[in-house]
C-alpha cells in the first residue's frame, strides 16, 4: 500500500460483490453466500462509511441511527491486507463525527475483536441484551 492514499466516502452506493469481497477478506462472518441478503444488509442503511485505496473498497462501516439519541453499528470491516493501518479507527471517528457528541454509539463485538474496541474508546456495557437471529 506504499504511496497509495485511502479515500472515504459517506453514504456512497456499495456493489454488494465488493461488500462480500471485503468481508470475506477481513475475517468477519456475515452471510456472504446470499448475496441478496447483503444486498438488503446495504440498501437504505442510516449511516455508510468506506475506505477505498486506488478506487478498491478496502473497508466499511455501517450503522444505524437516529442521528439524535443512539447509533448502532452493525458492521465495521477491514479486509486483511490493510488491517493495522488505522482504517477501522479512521471509520468509527468518522461516524462519530458524522452522529455527534449527544449520541451514544453501541456495537456488539465478535469474539475475535473483543479487544479491539477498547482501544477505540469503546467501554463493556454490562446491560446488554439480543435476541439472536435464526438465520
Amino acid at each position: 500500500m506504499k504511496n497509495s492514499t485511502v479515500e472515504y466516502r459517506h453514504n456512497f452506493p456499495l456493489d454488494p460483490l465488493d461488500v462480500v469481497r471485503v468481508f470475506d477478506q477481513s475475517g468477519i462472518k456475515r452471510p456472504t453466500a446470499n448475496l441478496p441478503r447483503i444486498a438488503r444488509m446495504f440498501a437504505a442503511p442510516c449511516l455508510s462509511l468506506s475506505a477505498w485505496v486506488d478506487n478498491e473498497l478496502v473497508g466499511l462501516a455501517r450503522s444505524l441511527t437516529d442521528y439524535a439519541y443512539c447509533c448502532y453499528l452493525s458492521d465495521l470491516a477491514v479486509d486483511q491486507r490493510y488491517q493495522g493501518l488505522g482504517i477501522g479507527k479512521e471509520l468509527v471517528k468518522r461516524t462519530q463525527a458524522i452522529i455527534g457528541d449527544d449520541v451514544s454509539l453501541i456495537l456488539l463485538s465478535a469474539p475475535d475483536a473483543m479487544s479491539y474496541y477498547p482501544m477505540l474508546g469503546f467501554e463493556p456495557a454490562g446491560n446488554a441484551y439480543v435476541i439472536r437471529r435464526k438465520h
